[in-house]
């Protein structure tokens, strides 16, 4: 699969080619150009040509053309001429309308050649493929976290038992201290009924001797 020719042109006057191989793709990628639409419409198409197949994108005037092989499908060089397209308008803007023949093409020729070679060769060229790719390394990202969840849930899960463990014992501990409170406070009332009952029992006996007797006469008179 690869693209073996591009050129750029401003209807039949060619402003920028690069040829990988040794073919007659020129003269024909011109007999194409010729065969476009009149009247500059922008138009997608594509001409078979023995095992090679050629792909014209016009936008703006400005057309730009490749040569595939048959493996290269409709993707991968629409892509390419996308991408040429984008770059030859970026740089070179409103001059390319009124530019003379191949006035780009020193420049600009070096440019097809790179990318050629890049949508020819790295897979990653294909924007399909590509999100494929990432689509199925989102989702192994995502079943590896499921995956960590799921055991994180089982440790979750002892968790929430040591906790109803840890809830329990301190509602038992609660409950023991609430006993315990309410055993030393009735331990201080009886301790402090015992103290008065005493304290009471020796006035009673001091009184007793001196008012010189149980009923006391002599301090009640």
């Amino acid at each position: 699969m690869s693209i073996l020719y591009a050129v750029v042109a401003r209807g039949s006057t060619v402003l920028a080619e690069h040829g990988a191989a040794s073919t007659n793709a020129s003269s024909v990628a011109r007999q194409v150009l010729d065969r476009l639409p009149d009247g500059g419409a922008d138009s997608h198409v594509s001409y078979t040509q023995d095992r090679y197949v050629f792909h014209a994108k016009r936008t703006d005037g400005i057309t730009a053309l490749c040569m595939a092989d048959d493996a290269a499908g409709r993707r991968i060089p629409f892509a390419f001429l996308e991408d040429v397209h984008g770059r030859f308008v970026k740089t070179y803007g409103r001059a390319a309308l009124t530019a003379l023949a191949y006035a780009m093409n020193d420049e600009f020729s070096r440019v097809l050649g790179q990318q050629m070679d890049y949508y020819s060769n790295d897979p990653s060229s294909d924007r399909i493929n590509r999100m494929r790719t990432e689509i199925s390394q989102v989702r192994n990202v995502m079943i590896d976290n499921i995956d960590k969840v799921l055991e994180r849930g089982d440790r979750l899960d002892l968790l929430v038992d040591k906790t109803t463990t840890m809830q329990g014992n301190t509602v038992r501990f609660k409950r023991q201290a609430r006993r315990y409170r309410s055993t030393v406070w009735w331990r201080n009332v009886k301790l402090t009924a015992a103290l008065i009952l005493l304290l009471l029992v020796i006035i009673y006996i001091v009184l007793f001797f001196m008012c010189n007797g149980f009923t006391l006469p002599t301090c009640i008179r």
